[in-house]
């Protein structure tokens, strides 16, 4: 029978059957989870609820469920009760080979991840910039995290549709469309569109600001865009069109794909039906001339209105957000929606929720799953919001290619032999992988530092680090003229003996519960922590285990090893979002 992926769930699974073995009361809940390394690999707390609920000694019930244990889990571990009745799982080297002889391959640890969130399917909404403007570092988090999560989810098994809801529609084009009508310079058009596009909003938003004569040939413009004038669409169609190629590029740099492209605009003909069944639900009601929704039975809202209709009568987030929802849950059929959002927007999108789940309510339809994946900012030396020196946002192409350029030149420090077309690809991967991986290993919900110097360095957590570790793996193999993965070669294989041996396979046989923990509550960083122990134990175990030995079984157990340390290095790395490299 091969080791499943999971070893802390199947333990669960075989605690719950020598539970009913043994006569114990249901609901009976073990709580497996990783133990401490000086106790073992897997605890089991579950014990000492269930006797202190029924007054029970808690050491002899755990005895009692350890002598019902199925036989092949006590042929497997090592099984110690300590303390008032915690149950310690040790898994025997025999084992720890078992399961990485079983997970060879980048499928069966695929196949054994996809069954944690088999059956759910989500629509994961992230990135998100408004066309007509450059991206800047403000758009980096949602752009990498949310395509961390996506990739962590679909690996988790969960249908993954990523939908990039750009902000295409509204007030800002009408000012826009005015300024490129009067003031467009076909010249810098051509050479970088988006450039030209922003000089003209912000010429077009001075003005209109300056003189109310503008802003009233602004909004004149914005209503003829919205009505469908030929003209407008026109000018409007140009600007998105070479915005959404201006993105692309970033996206592309980044590995970042997109299942669907449904900006505001999509939404401009849907948002009727919202305004005219929240009204007649009655919880919708015109308040100043808008039409707004209260919450009197929250504590924060009570007093403040979600406005779902603006008081001139135009849409806002609010109105494209539910009507979003609803197209979500009646044409995508999704059952689940998760937002990657800057957690400055907790309001909106509480309120966004709590509007949502009233009308489904009302209306009988089924209530989708709604969640705010939230983040915090990236913030410079000075713990104020990045910006450049002159207080400008910093534009998203620009820190990659300064990214790449800082890496450049730690390749070749690092490797200067190499012919310059490699390592200009290798400073691309480390650069842009830096960038994303700093961003990645932080707490999603916290802000943090944005600091070259730690970010592109050989040395602590970084992505650089890793890429090095992946690199020097390959190095091996090259040399010995093996193959990672080599199933006639691995099978070959003494059993583990050296203490960093064992260490290494131990900190191996973890990754399926970093990858359910991290998509679990969609924070990538608890992967980031994993790789980055995974990298310190491999340095550990090859500083004191020589691979290329005499011993044919014993520079096969190393080299398998090392096959699977790379293995498990490429996939999470992949999972969040980083290209790998042969060597650097």
């Amino acid at each position: 029978m091969p080791a499943p992926f999971n070893l802390a769930i199947s333990l669960d699974a075989s605690l719950q059957a020598a539970a009913t073995a043994a006569g114990l009361e249901t609901p009976f809940a073990a709580e497996v989870r990783g133990a401490d390394p000086r106790h073992g690999d897997f605890q089991a707390n579950g014990v000492l609820g269930y006797a202190k609920a029924r007054k029970l000694n808690p050491r002899a019930v755990a005895q009692q469920l350890v002598g019902a244990l199925p036989a092949e889990v006590t042929a497997a571990y090592e099984v110690a009760i300590a303390g008032p009745g915690f149950i310690n799982f040790t898994l025997k080297p025999a084992g720890l080979l078992g399961w990485l002889q079983a997970h060879a391959r980048a499928e069966q640890l695929a196949a054994g991840a996809a069954q944690s969130r088999t059956g759910e399917a989500w629509i994961l909404d992230y990135s998100s910039p408004n066309t007509a403007k450059q991206m800047h570092v403000g758009h980096l988090r949602s752009a990498v995290i949310g395509e961390a999560v996506a990739r962590l989810l679909a690996y988790s098994g969960a249908k993954v549709t990523r939908d990039n809801h750009i902000g295409d529609w509204g007030t800002q084009f009408g000012k826009l469309i005015w300024a490129y009508k009067r003031h467009v310079d076909q010249a810098a058009l051509a050479r970088d569109p988006i450039e030209e596009f922003e000089r003209l909003y912000k010429l077009g938003n001075n003005a209109a600001d300056a003189d109310v004569a503008v802003m009233d040939e602004a909004r004149a413009e914005l209503v003829q865009l919205q009505a469908g004038k030929p003209a407008s669409l026109e000018v409007w169609r140009q600007i998105n069109e070479a915005s959404l190629r201006a993105f692309q590029q970033v996206y592309d740099q980044l590995g970042i794909r997109f299942d669907l492209t449904l900006g505001e605009s999509f939404y401009n003909d849907k948002v009727a039906r919202v305004y005219e069944e929240l009204a007649k639900l009655g919880l919708a009601q015109e308040s100043q001339r808008a039409l707004v929704v209260f919450h009197p039975e929250h504590p924060r809202f009570k007093e403040q209105p979600f406005i779902i209709r603006k008081s001139d009568g135009a849409a806002n987030y609010a109105s494209t957000d539910l009507a979003t929802i609803l197209y979500r849950c009646e044409v995508l059929k999704a059952t689940g929606m998760l937002y990657v959002v800057d957690k400055r927007q907790s309001d909106h999108f509480e309120q966004l929720f709590l509007t949502a789940r009233k009308w489904f309510a009302a209306t009988n339809r089924p209530e989708p799953r709604m969640e705010h994946v939230d983040f915090g900012t990236v913030l410079g030396e000075n713990n104020k919001p990045l910006k450049t020196r002159s207080g400008e946002n910093i534009k998203l192409k620009d820190l990659l290619l300064e990214a790449s350029d800082r890496a450049y030149a730690l390749v070749c420090t690092k490797n200067p032999d190499l012919p310059e077309a490699e390592k200009r690809v290798i400073a691309e991967v480390v650069g842009t992988g830096s960038v994303q991986y700093a961003d990645l290993a932080q707490n999603r919900s916290s802000d943090y530092v944005f600091a070259w110097d730690r970010m592109i360095s050989l040395e602590g957590n970084t992505a650089a680090y890793l890429l090095y570790a992946v690199a020097r793996l390959r190095s091996i193999f090259r040399k010995l003229g093996a193959v990672p993965g080599d199933t006639a070669g691995e099978a070959a294989a003494s059993g583990l003996e050296t203490a960093t041996e064992l260490a290494l396979a131990r900190k191996l046989m973890k990754f399926p519960e970093a990858i359910l923990l991290a998509a679990g509550q969609m924070r990538p960083h608890f992967l980031c922590l994993y790789l980055y122990e995974l990298a310190g134990e491999f340095s550990a175990f090859y500083n004191a285990d020589k691979v290329a030995v005499d011993d044919p079984s014993v520079r096969a157990r190393r080299l398998l090893l090392c096959a699977r340390t790379l293995l498990i290095l490429e996939t999470g790395l992949h999972l969040l979002g980083l290209r790998t490299l042969e060597r650097m």
